[in-house]
């Protein structure tokens, strides 16, 4: 089985959100997958994919404190600077972090931990809708 779609994330202001029901509910035929792989590209250099905490919100809240001291905005020197001083901080987050995930499907769901979640971070004050292309290969049940 090879299905792919795209699914469209509502906007989310800056930080890290989680978007694991998302985008189960975007592929619908991962119920039909006995076995195989979800792959997630997104399709924006100013955002991220990441693995981690489903449950605690703080988590994701230090995520955010994190980066912005790893990567911190109007550092002097920066010349990408056109769309804003958040913009190419942006940039580097995400490449930091990557832009996509392969995940294992088991029995038509996820194979994700019991406390693991899809993050989506938001690295842009205001980027909009994000788009992930969503690519499920397997063998089905």
């Amino acid at each position: 089985m090879w299905r792919q779609t795209s699914i469209v994330l509502r906007p989310r202001p800056r930080g890290f959100h989680l978007i694991t029901d998302e985008v189960v509910a975007g592929v619908p035929e991962l119920s039909l997958c006995q076995v195989g792989l979800l792959h997630l590209w997104l399709q924006h250099t100013s955002a991220s994919l990441t693995i981690n905490e489903n449950a605690d919100g703080a988590v994701r809240r230090d995520f955010e404190r994190f980066f912005n001291r790893l990567v911190p905005q109007g550092e002097p020197g920066y010349e990408h600077d056109y769309e804003g001083p958040d913009d190419l901080p942006a940039h580097f987050k995400s490449s930091l972090l990557g832009c996509q995930l392969s995940l294992p499907v088991c029995e038509g769901r996820l194979a994700l931990g019991t406390w693991q979640g899809i993050y989506l971070g938001e690295h842009r004050d205001r980027g909009g809708a994000r788009k992930l292309l969503a690519t499920l290969q397997g063998m089905e049940r």
